[in-house]
């Protein structure tokens, strides 16, 4: 039952990719590249897979989210924001709750934009500058999410903000773990490749 809701999901991300990829660039004017549409789809459903069959790691305050890894590959093209966010909403939408799917994907959504503002920054040949906005946007929109919504933080004799803080620093500190450690090693493994650059990058 599990793999076949794994077979589903990334099926999903894989069709839904597609088309919104494909309807970015005809309403950018330009003429849809085949090599664009296949690595949004394939990395929309890795990102769903991933997700799905590390679940356990995936969802929650605590967790350390591996799929976020690839929230690094927009520093490649802007193809790959299209697919880490598609493939983000979907593993929110099988794995997670509503607000998840709105909160977790916008966050996303942002740091992959501001990632690819900062492809060709590095320090000392990597992307760490990259890699942060995964962190700062996860952190402060996961951890608003959490404490608002997951929390009953009226109970709590806690301030709102310091519990935000609290679930912020758990959220970033896994997001530390899957974006600014596996996520760079991933991008400096593709440049360093000159086969896996062509995969990654080819118009």
């Amino acid at each position: 039952m599990f793999s076949v809701s794994v077979s589903v999901a990334a099926l999903a991300a894989v069709l839904v990719a597609l088309a919104a990829l494909r309807l970015l660039q005809k309403q950018a004017g330009g003429r849809p590249s085949v090599q664009r549409l296949v690595r949004c789809a394939v990395i929309a459903a890795v990102y769903v897979v991933l997700c799905l069959v590390l679940a356990p790691f995936s969802y929650g305050a605590v967790q350390v989210r591996i799929a976020e890894a690839l929230c690094l590959l927009p520093v490649f093209g802007a193809e790959y924001i299209v697919g880490v966010t598609l493939g983000c909403f979907l593993a929110n939408l099988f794995g997670s709750t509503i607000l998840d799917v709105v909160f977790g994907t916008l966050a996303t959504l942002l740091a992959c934009l501001v990632t690819y503002k900062l492809r060709d920054v590095r320090i000392k040949g990597l992307a760490i500058p990259a890699s942060l906005p995964p962190v700062l946007f996860n952190a402060v929109i996961v951890g608003v999410e959490i404490t608002l919504f997951f929390t009953d933080y009226r109970a709590m004799s806690a301030p709102v903000w310091l519990l935000c803080l609290g679930n912020g620093i758990s959220v970033g500190v896994g997001e530390l773990i899957s974006c600014t450690v596996l996520g760079v090693a991933l991008v400096k493994l593709i440049e360093s490749n000159a086969a896996l650059k062509r995969v990654f990058t080819e118009k």
